[in-house]
């Protein structure tokens, strides 16, 4: 009885090296505009720029996480860890998730309790605050171009890309606030649309929250469909059973799978292996393909839905 074993790595998804300025000029960026946001936030009392402040540094948060990824998928393993640092990245995004959850749940306290007893607007707070998330709309902006050019092709560097033009978009509601205000000088209008931008940032936070935990524990990536991998994998040339099939995440941005496939003797030679491995990598972004043929399913296979009936 043999076995075949292979473990391609085909097109790794890192960030190249020439995104480690972008990162370094985005969170630069950003810093800068948090520190200016708080401080005019702070000293015109308004609520709006105070919650957009904290989304900025959710936000430069978010642009370190990619930035670390890119820079953990280059470590090289070793004996101790054989896949090296790439599962950091999913740590982190979840522990950010939680984080933002709480800073949301103080934004909201807040922001009620204004709306139940509205401060009095400070002089010129509507212009302050259409001059300062204006400035957001040209930094959030000028940041999501810097990873225009690599979102097609890196979900890292996608995730940047949308992240921060979606902070754009979300200044201009600032902006909107400051209009507003000098229209109508509303007081309840601050903390309302406070609650508004913490309603955004708890929808993409919820999101992150659940894609992290569910790929801490393994769990198949959102962008692969488990039952389309199996079907690819049974269609191959002389496969009669496919069992025991697994996908996970090793990183935000690599996915890994392994399989057993049954072929008659004799089959399954070396281009076999790269057909197989090449048709998973074009068809589904997985990077890291384990492959066991053998000749009789002896094998236990796991109660997974991938393997139906068929171990």
């Amino acid at each position: 009885m043999s076995h075949d074993h292979e473990h391609h790595h085909h097109g790794h998804a890192h960030a190249p090296a020439n995104f480690n300025r972008a990162f370094a000029i985005g969170i630069a960026l950003n810093m800068l505009f948090v520190g200016i946001e708080a401080f005019y936030g702070w000293r015109v009392n308004s609520l709006a720029l105070l919650a957009d402040a904290g989304h900025n540094l959710s936000d430069v948060a978010g642009l370190v996480l990619a930035w670390g990824g890119a820079l953990a998928g280059r470590l090289i393993p070793d004996a101790r860890h054989t896949y090296g640092w790439k599962r950091a990245t999913i740590l982190a995004a979840f522990a950010n998730a939680l984080l933002l959850l709480v800073a949301i749940g103080a934004l909201a306290w807040e922001a009620i309790g204004r709306l139940l007893a509205p401060p009095e607007l400070a002089g010129g707070q509507g212009v302050t605050i259409m001059l300062v998330a204006g400035v957001g709309i040209v930094i959030n902006g000028a940041t999501a171009l810097l990873f225009m050019r690599g979102r097609e092709h890196d979900l890292n560097i996608r995730s940047a890309f949308l992240h921060m033009a979606a902070d754009a978009l979300v200044s201009v509601g600032v902006v909107l606030v400051g209009v507003l205000t000098l229209w109508r000088a509303w007081p309840w209008l601050d903390p309302l649309v406070s609650l508004a931008i913490g309603a955004v940032i708890l929808i993409g936070t919820w999101d992150l929250l659940r894609q992290s935990l569910h790929l801490l524990f393994d769990g198949v990536p959102d962008s692969v469909d488990l039952h389309a991998v199996r079907d690819c994998l049974a269609a191959l040339p002389g496969v009669t059973r496919v069992h025991d099939l697994h996908i996970w995440a090793m990183g935000t941005s690599e996915i890994a799978m392994t399989a057993h496939l049954v072929m008659a003797q004799g089959q399954g030679d070396d281009d076999f292996l790269q057909q197989a491995t090449a048709a998973l990598h074009d068809r589904f972004e997985i990077n890291h393909v384990t492959l066991q043929l053998m000749h009789h399913a002896f094998s236990r296979a796991c109660a997974a839905p991938a393997d139906g009936n068929q171990g």
